[in-house]
């Protein structure tokens, strides 16, 4: 009897592949990092032949720590960095580029041009986003117009797009030899491409961005008894075991948060930063810049939406300031450095290296540190650099309730930096309500193997899956309301001084 199921996690920054056992605990986890590639200003791109690679040898490492044996595996379920854009040969398996990354600007020219006729909320009705650079539509419509032969390659069939999860589930399904070419609704929903009420690729905004349909993928269920393709057995899981469950990492963070009734948050801190809540089967459109998206369908049961709020650089300004900087040798040290000084002595960052996201969605805006006097140190700067997190988060909480009219009572929280004590207690503090973290902060992971899983009937429901949902840590708002306010004010302003500065 099958004892695990097995979650591919690719993110912005690593590849993983975790096992998980009946009460959602993980059993073996491996973890790979894979170049980021910055070819010119605003660009940033992956090698998808690099990323197939890096999981192939974390899966093999994750069965082998395990010491999982042919029968053991359940299934398996994708869950990826979403947006991120590849295109390849379905006959050789080779990319025609590298993956053009979620964060990447180069096509703000090409959303220009299409917001020129209806403005950025053109297609906001049929599919919940604002033309922005983030989504994957007009980065598909970049590669159609600058690599030489795609195009004809496109409408013959030859060349096929997807976004991650769509390119690993075909090479773990066979690849050129009948690897299984799916995605799932959360992933189409933010392509741009996909209307929400129909929950199939829409051929007017098709026809717009002259993107033929032959390229795209068939849309599935997150979770989907009737399995895409099986992995091969002379492949990293050495077994032929159904694939059956993908989500795009935020809505699989929700999902392995269990927030399954309309009015659940959760908020991943990641790379970047991303709020969702849960509204139920309805489609509720942003006025407040939110986005509208799919979180999850679960085989024939129907769609369930979320707004979610997206915030580009969180985890990767800590990145920055270890990289770029050297202000610290590893990440984690971030959290001492800013306990070195009492408050942000003035000092605010807001990150906007690639824009804004939401709520302001400003693709004009770059990253700036205000408040500089000859008193500020490194300290100070790491400080508002955790603090940023913090405040962003603040920015789409009040969105939500604007939205929703839903009052949120406390958020979940997962993901790398919710282990920061300083920041999970400023964010509580900020937005005034209690931060909750579970036992399993590897939500993400989770909520594919709870897709996968749930597929298959490794879980029989999803009051399975709440019962293995655990409080690890609660944060209580401490600060009093006036200095609340007056540090979220500044704040503000500071947002503001990023506007226009690309023109």
């Amino acid at each position: 009897m099958a004892k695990y199921v097995a979650a591919v996690d690719q993110g912005t920054t690593s590849t993983r592949c975790i096992l998980f056992d009946r009460a959602g605990r993980v059993v073996s986890v491996a973890q790979k990092e894979h170049e980021q590639i910055y070819p010119k200003p605003g660009w940033v791109e992956h090698d998808p032949m690099e990323i197939w690679t890096r999981t192939q040898e974390v899966v093999a490492e994750a069965v082998k720590k395990a010491g999982a044996q042919p029968g053991d595996i359940a299934a398996v379920g994708v869950t990826n960095q979403r947006e991120t854009t590849v295109v390849w040969n379905r006959h050789t398996g080779k990319p025609y580029y590298n993956a053009i990354v979620w964060q990447d600007t180069r096509t703000k020219d090409i959303c220009d041009a299409l917001a020129a006729d209806g403005g950025q909320d053109r297609f906001r009705a049929k599919v919940g986003l604002p033309l922005a650079t983030y989504f994957s539509g007009p980065k598909i419509m970049w590669m159609l117009e600058n690599i030489p032969g795609l195009r004809e390659d496109a409408e013959k069939g030859d060349a096929i797009f997807g976004n991650i999860d769509t390119w690993l589930i075909w090479n773990l399904t066979g690849g050129p030899n009948g690897g299984a070419h799916v995605t799932d609704v959360s992933n189409a929903s933010r392509t741009m491409l996909m209307n929400l009420e129909t929950l199939d690729w829409d051929d007017e905004i098709l026809s717009i961005m002259g993107i033929p349909r032959a390229m795209l993928p068939r849309i599935v269920p997150s979770s989907d008894p009737n399995p895409w393709g099986y992995t091969a057995a002379d492949g990293p899981f050495g077994d032929a075991i159904p694939v059956t469950g993908d989500l795009g990492d935020q809505q699989a963070a929700l999902v392995g948060q269990t927030c399954f009734s309309p009015g659940e948050a959760k908020n991943t801190y990641g790379t970047g930063c991303f709020l969702l809540l849960n509204t139920g089967t309805d489609i509720v459109h942003s006025k407040s810049g939110l986005l509208t998206t799919v979180a999850y369908k679960f085989g024939d049961g129907p769609a369930v939406y979320a707004l979610e709020g997206s915030i580009a650089i969180t985890g990767a300004l800590v990145q920055w300031l270890r990289d770029n900087l050297k202000f610290f040798e590893k990440s984690a040290q971030v959290e001492e450095c800013a306990r070195s000084v009492e408050d942000n002595g003035g000092v605010y960052f807001v990150p906007a290296f690639s824009g804004l996201f939401a709520p302001y969605w400003r693709s004009d805006a770059r990253g700036v540190i205000v408040g500089l006097t000859r008193y500020a140190n490194k300290g100070h700067i790491c400080r508002a650099a955790l603090e940023a997190t913090a405040y962003q988060t603040r920015d789409v909480f009040e969105a939500m309730i604007q939205d929703s009219g839903v009052s949120l009572k406390a958020l979940k929280v997962d993901g790398g930096m919710v282990y920061n004590e300083l920041l999970m207690q400023f964010q509580a503090d900020i937005l005034n309500v209690p931060v909750v973290r579970p036992v399993v902060a590897e939500t993400t992971s989770l909520g594919a193997a709870y897709a996968a899983g749930l597929a298959v009937g490794f879980w029989s429901d999803l009051d399975d899956l709440r019962q293995n949902w655990q409080v690890d840590k609660t944060w209580e708002p401490q600060m009093d309301e006036a200095t609340r306010e007056d540090l979220y004010r500044h704040w503000k302003k500071a947002v503001e001084r990023t506007f226009g500065w690309v023109e």
